[in-house]
């Protein structure tokens, strides 16, 4: 099959969503199907590489170009509208590539949408977020749950991203979302919270719940000793991501705290790393570090050195990703009982749950893992055990099979003389 990518960042930019997207890329390829990916074009990117057998095509949309649109020159991201710059890039890629399957992962399907009747592919969105539903994509807001969808948005996308830009990003959304419904060909859902959460179950809409994976070659790769010499020599508790409210950092900080008060001197460090946002806390306790963003495979490298990785976010996490690397080597998690978490870690099994914001139950569950070492090395074994059921070779066949499904509902066409 031909297929096409769409994914408003790409490694080097980083994260959970990125990697899913090439690692998929990467082993579609190596099954023998013709893969490329459209994503934006940062400073200093080439227009087009070639990735582990995947053509990258890096482009340029109009509101790119206006940087003080952003709040991050290195993430500028893609508009809940069709931007006129990125649709002239993507029909142009469209034209050399002949896709059968357009997948995309993100805002950047809105720039695709007018364009799907002319390039007769069949359209796969998967859903890493609330985005159907919540301009600002992750249902979380002033520690409750986003009003929307539609104008119910507001006030949520106005505290995120200020008036100016959150009046009409959360109209574009509300407008774009129902196109989108009516023209995706199959939703992919990471998690029946995203299902629940983007309000799919009971529509018109087609969906299916397939997780993420892991890659079957998980070892990190390179020389990452100078980071690893600043992890702290005695056994740690670990946290991986950004480092804001919604995360639950807050609530993590304070539990921890109130374990280091309790235990003394016997009480493990906090690790924490990931980005520094603006609603980052300013000031952390002393036994608390903060080591920033890592690379992935640094992160994967140090996974294995903690006792436990924390995941106490208080907003309705997706999937939780950072839970099945940390399981995969082979740590106890102890997340919180919210969104897709619970799809990943087993309670008691291969790690503690525990009710978000819950600052005592955080703290109990930590020093249970402290206080009954067994206990937690059986939930390690668990969890790699566990995690060994969402590889690439058990998930990445059932999304090929979404395209063949979706190729013999509606077959694709050729689109000669069509460029």
């Amino acid at each position: 099959m031909r297929i096409l990518m769409l994914s408003q960042f790409y490694p080097p930019i980083t994260g959970g969503e990125e990697h899913h997207v090439r690692d998929l890329a990467g082993e579609l390829a190596a099954r023998g199907h013709a893969v490329s990916v459209a994503t934006l074009r940062h400073s200093g990117d080439p227009t087009l590489a070639i990735d582990d057998g995947v053509r990258v095509y890096r482009i340029r949309g109009w509101a790119q170009r206006a940087p003080g649109l952003f709040s991050e020159d290195g993430r500028r991201h893609t508009p809940p509208f069709p931007d006129p710059g990125l649709m002239w890039s993507l029909r142009r890629i469209i034209a050399r590539e002949r896709p059968e399957i357009v997948h995309a992962h993100n805002w950047l399907v809105h720039s695709f949408l007018p364009l799907k009747p002319w390039s007769r592919a069949r359209l796969v969105m998967s859903l890493h977020d609330y985005s159907l539903t919540c301009a600002v994509k992750t249902l979380a807001f002033n520690d409750g749950v986003c009003r929307g969808p539609g104008l119910g948005c507001l006030p949520h996308a106005i505290d995120h991203y200020g008036p100016a830009k959150g009046i009409p990003i959360a109209v574009a959304n509300w407008v774009m979302s129902a196109f989108e419904r009516s023209s995706v060909d199959m939703f992919l859902a990471v998690s029946e919270a995203v299902v629940n959460g983007n309000r799919l179950a009971g529509g018109k809409a087609p969906f299916k719940v397939i997780p993420n994976f892991l890659s079957d070659e998980l070892s990190p790769s390179g020389d990452w000793q100078g980071q690893l010499d600043r992890l702290p020599g005695d056994p740690f508790l670990l946290f991986v991501g950004d480092l804001r409210t919604f995360k639950g950092i807050r609530v993590l900080v304070r539990a921890h705290a109130d374990l280091s008060t309790d235990l003394g001197s016997k009480a493990p460090p906090l690790v924490l790393i990931g980005r520094m946002l603006s609603d980052t806390p300013r000031e952390f306790p002393p036994n608390v570090l903060v080591l920033g963003k890592w690379p992935h495979e640094a992160v994967m490298a140090a996974l294995p050195r903690s006792l436990a990785v924390l995941l106490p976010s208080i907003g309705p996490e997706t999937f939780g990703i950072a839970a099945l690397e940390a399981m995969a080597s082979g740590r106890p998690v102890i997340a919180s009982r919210i969104g897709g978490l619970p799809d990943v870690v087993a309670d008691g099994e291969t790690g503690l749950l525990v009710p978000p914001g819950d600052s005592d139950a955080l703290r109990a569950a930590m020093q249970r893992i402290l206080e009954e070492p067994d206990l937690a090395t059986q939930m390690g074994i668990a969890a790699k055990l566990r995690a060994a059921h969402f590889r690439a070779d058990s998930i990445v066949p059932l999304i090929e099979q979404v395209y063949h499904d979706v190729l013999a509902t509606k077959p694709a066409a050729a689109i000669d003389g069509r460029r």
